[in-house]
């Protein structure tokens, strides 16, 4: 609900995936990912943040391989806020989306996700 250190969806690891079902199905354009900037960091980095991963369509919750929609890496350097268009073009619509985490900026016990969004046009 806020962004102070530490209130994330946190796993184990540096790998992780997440699926989220949407209101309605959608045409996918985009995606947000959200961490704390490093100045609010109490260690002043932020190597539990994600770094490589990908977002995937599903048409159900038990597909075990969706339709990939784009493969991405979050810039530590960057804004708190990053955006990620669709990079595989697609006729579906999708209410069902996962998120993969491959790998996060060094922390070796667990990776922290504080926001994730899913933006496109109804279907």
């Amino acid at each position: 609900p806020d962004m102070y250190p530490g209130n994330c969806w946190a796993f184990k690891g540096s790998q992780g995936y997440l699926v989220v079902r949407l209101s309605m199905k959608i045409y996918p354009t985009a995606f947000t990912v959200e961490h704390i900037p490093k100045t609010l960091s109490p260690t002043g980095s932020i190597t539990s943040a994600p770094r490589n991963f990908s977002v995937y369509g599903l048409d159900d919750e038990y597909q075990e391989e969706g339709k990939l929609l784009g493969e991405y890496v979050y810039d530590q350097d960057g804004e708190p806020l990053q955006m990620f268009p669709v990079m595989e073009k697609n006729e579906d619509a999708f209410q069902i989306v996962e998120l993969r985490i491959f790998s996060n900026w060094g922390h070796a016990e667990y990776t922290c996700l504080y926001r994730f969004r899913v933006h496109g046009k109804p279907a």
